[in-house]
């Protein structure tokens, strides 16, 4: 009984069948352009298998990372990414790979409610492209990415900082609005942050400290909506438009 089922394991396994190069990548892009991506990522890798330091090998690494990351296997398409990029630094598509690397961890982004690793690791891979490859087209996308990133990084703080702000514990609302108004100071977040830090200021009892802080409001962002609310809770009334002189002036 043994024998047989030996026999049998041994009869059901695939018959390796040597192929042209030519003849698997091409198979491969058709599956590719076919959005059979995760079919089209194994015939690429084939390629590499059977024809390991063939011109085609090169490419297919390149391409089976690129129908990874179109099939959502972002874990697989940076570690083919890191493959690619140690084994031929010189090849004149690495900054594609490096690109490419980034946008895998870009889209793996998630709500601000949930854990930023993936914004991190995001960041760090578009800053690289942008540092190594500077006037590539990619640098230029990667740049765009990296204020949206920043702009992401900044409203994780913000919702922290809120929700503190709603529990009373004022001094760790500060800090975090202070991180936006410092460390991500071209988001849009800062006017709110500034608003914040007014309020939770003034829930301490630092009128001082709140002044200044809904001054700065009010010079950098005099047609917010949070420059209205900061100057409503030190007036008791909405900002007059026929005002000679700045509110943050006059104070």
């Amino acid at each position: 009984m043994g024998v047989a089922l030996s026999a049998c394991t041994v009869n059901d396994e695939p018959e390796y069948v040597e192929r042209p190069v030519s003849s698997i990548y091409n198979e491969a892009m058709d599956l590719l352009q076919n959005t059979q991506y995760r079919d089209a990522a194994q015939q690429f890798d084939e390629v590499e298998r059977q024809h390991p330091y063939s011109v085609w090998a090169t490419k297919a690494q390149l391409m089976a990372a690129y129908s990874y990351y179109q099939s959502n296997r972002y874990d697989d398409a940076i570690i083919a990414l890191d493959r690619f990029t140690q084994l031929h630094p010189a090849n004149r598509d690495v900054a594609y790979a490096y690109y490419l690397k980034a946008l895998s961890y870009y889209e793996q982004i998630s709500d601000v409610a949930r854990d930023q690793k993936m914004t991190d690791l995001a960041l760090q891979a578009l800053n690289e492209v942008v540092k190594r490859f500077p006037a590539s087209e990619f640098a230029r996308d990667a740049k765009i990415k990296i204020d949206l990133t920043y702009d992401h990084l900044a409203g994780k703080e913000m919702e922290i900082g809120r929700y503190y702000l709603d529990q009373k514990y004022y001094l760790a609302a500060i800090n975090r609005f202070r991180t936006v108004v410092e460390k991500f100071d071209t988001t849009t977040h800062v006017p709110e942050a500034l608003h914040r830090l007014t309020e939770a200021y003034l829930a301490l009892g630092i009128q001082t400290e709140a002044r200044k802080t809904a001054s700065v409001l009010g010079h950098n962002f005099p047609n917010s909506e949070w420059y209205s609310d900061s100057f409503y809770l030190f007036e008791g009334k909405p900002v007059q438009a026929e005002d000679e002189e700045p509110w943050y002036k006059v104070w």
